[in-house]
């Protein structure tokens, strides 16, 4: 027997989580002095963490311990079964580090017990949309070497590019430097990152003003994507859904798919975090990251 474990920080919505019988890890984050785990959504106040942001709250982010990833494996070590955890990228945390000494202690104390690790080298969708695959590939019968194989091949392919307001959450966590941050705000222009194949954000261009951000995005999309019917396109929002619904209108049109299935979802606290309110996402299957 085997599992297949994924984290928050992959953001895939929790009523897929939940249908596909995903065990999930949640990661925490603190804002006015309490701490939270997120739940993928399932009972999480948006509005209320984003108008706290706005309101000059800053939330924090913090990696679980060793012992938080015992409690999360050790049932199935016990129960004898293996597990593949699919990962966000291992380059933007310190967490796994304590996650690799809690593995190895349960392999001492439960031998001829499993456990792979497959880095998405992704977050939030960029890593949900792999988790999301690779357990219905998982499902239908495939053996772990198989599905991390499945997924080796997928993982370059899906690509994502984020509209932030400002790069200052992104620099006070340490995710960007701060010659990016100052580059990517002059003039009032909005800075678009992505996620590289090392798993890292990288601020790549900027564009003058949010409409040309937008278009930025759907020319991406047009002119990287690839067979957008067969894979999940996903557009995740800090709290501006009305420019999530506009560029979904656009991306169908655009690829002159009108009943093109986008989700749509709201970015969660955790990754909200480190890149702020006023965020725009897509998330698409491409020829390259």
């Amino acid at each position: 027997m085997a599992v297949m474990f994924c984290d928050t920080n992959c953001e895939l919505w929790f009523d897929k989580a939940k249908a596909l019988d995903l065990k999930v890890i949640r990661m925490p984050y603190t804002i006015d002095g309490k701490e939270y785990f997120y739940d993928l959504g399932e009972n999480t106040d948006f509005k209320k963490f984003y108008a706290d942001v706005r309101s000059g709250k800053l939330p924090s982010t913090s990696a679980l311990n060793e012992e938080n990833y015992r409690e999360y494996f050790e049932p199935y070590f016990k129960k004898g079964e293996d597990i593949l955890y699919v990962s966000f990228s291992d380059q933007m945390s310190a967490t796994f580090t304590f996650m690799d000494k809690a593995v190895d202690a349960l392999r001492i104390d439960y031998p001829g017990v499993r456990f792979v690790r497959f880095d998405t080298k992704g977050v939030s969708m960029t890593a949900g949309i792999q988790v999301y695959l690779a357990k219905k590939y998982f499902d239908s019968g495939k053996t772990i070497d198989e599905t991390v194989e499945y997924l080796k091949g997928l993982t370059g392919h899906i690509a994502a590019e984020f509209v932030v307001d400002d790069l200052k959450h992104l620099k006070r966590g340490g995710r960007i430097s701060g010659f990016q941050t100052v580059i990517g705000t002059l003039l009032s222009f909005k800075p678009i990152v992505k996620i590289n194949d090392e798993g890292k954000i990288v601020n790549t261009t900027k564009v003058n003003g949010r409409v040309k951000a937008i278009s930025y995005l759907v020319e991406q999309i047009k002119t990287r994507g690839l067979d957008a019917d067969k894979y999940p396109v996903v557009i995740a929002h800090a709290d501006c859904e009305d420019d999530a619904e506009r560029l979904a209108e656009r991306v169908r049109a655009a690829l002159e798919k009108p009943d093109l299935d986008i989700w749509i979802q709201p970015v969660g606290p955790v990754i909200g975090t480190h890149c702020g309110q006023g965020t725009l996402a897509l998330i698409f299957h491409a020829i390259g990251r």
